[in-house]
């Protein structure tokens, strides 16, 4: 594959990596381990995907299409540290990486946002579909990043994922 559909592909495909990586590393965890905070910023393993789950939700609903789909709860909870069972959140940042796919493959890479990002340098730089995919390799490359060091920490295990 070359151009357009050829750089959509491998953007998906790094997007990809990166969702697979951060799933990697909290497989395997108890559900204790996953609410644990082993770091003094105080979010959990499982919050970190649930805060993955919401990113998702915003960059290719509310920004991408001006849309939101509602979330299977609201209860004022920061994403962070979550109450959810590690089950529901799961299920919730699967369900969301589904949804960012679809929108992805129905979206041309040039197509400028609907929706708004609130903070104005994020707005700026996020100027049209291939951004908003950018945007979300680097967010969901750096929390894979924060996870790994929280395994760690957790048991000792490292490296885990596709990479």
């Amino acid at each position: 594959m070359t151009g357009i559909d050829g750089e959509k592909a491998v953007l998906q495909e790094f997007l990809g990596y990166q969702r697979a990586t951060a799933m990697a590393i909290v497989d395997g965890l108890g559900e204790v381990a996953l609410h644990t905070t082993v770091l003094p910023s105080g979010w959990t393993p499982i919050g970190l995907i649930e805060h993955l789950a919401d990113a998702e939700r915003h960059w290719f609903q509310a920004v991408l299409t001006g849309t939101l789909s509602p979330r299977p709860w609201d209860d004022g909870c920061p994403s962070f540290v979550t109450p959810r069972s590690s089950a529901e959140v799961l299920a919730f940042y699967r369900e969301q990486c589904s949804l960012s796919d679809r929108l992805i493959a129905e979206t041309p890479l040039d197509a400028a946002p609907v929706g708004k990002h609130e903070d104005e340098r994020l707005a700026a730089q996020t100027t049209d579909l291939r951004r908003i995919i950018l945007h979300m390799i680097e967010e969901t490359a750096r929390h894979a990043g924060h996870l790994d060091a929280a395994r760690e920490l957790i048991d000792g295990r490292t490296g885990l994922g596709p990479r």
